[in-house]
């Protein structure tokens, strides 16, 4: 005997579809993704001095190290003094962004001069020293 409609109703199992849910997740994913910025650290730890006029400064940077045995660090890689023209240069003809030294405080002054001097050749309007907070 043949069910009649009602019976092939209640008989059918109520599901809820769950792919534009997951459509819509996915999207959301993406979104923050695309729109997250990234900061490109210097792979290195160094110990900053500490300032009290420091001051927040924009994410896009171009962030340079120098350690306290005077090594200069950019990305993980050591490009030494030498290098940092070409670096920033480089990132500048990019886009303008403000260079960012993050200065171990047992460095010398004269390796510190070097690296300003070598990021302002290069073409940076605005060189900095990251410091911690007081």
């Amino acid at each position: 005997m043949r069910p009649n409609l009602q019976q092939r109703i209640d008989n059918k199992v109520q599901q809820i579809d769950l792919s534009p849910l997951l459509d819509v997740v996915f999207i959301l994913l993406i979104f923050f993704i695309v729109t997250t910025v990234f900061v490109k650290e210097t792979g290195v730890e160094v110990k900053k001095p500490q300032a009290m006029s420091a001051a927040d400064l924009e994410r896009k940077s171009i962030l340079i190290a120098i350690t306290e045995d005077g090594r200069v660090v950019y990305a993980g890689q050591d490009i030494g003094i030498a290098g940092v023209k070409p670096t920033v240069s480089q990132l500048l003809a990019q886009r303008s962004m403000p260079v960012i030294l993050q200065v171990d405080e047992n460095v010398t002054t004269k390796t510190l001069v070097a690296v300003m001097d070598e990021a302002k050749i290069a073409g940076a309007t605005s060189v900095n020293l990251a410091t911690l907070m007081q």
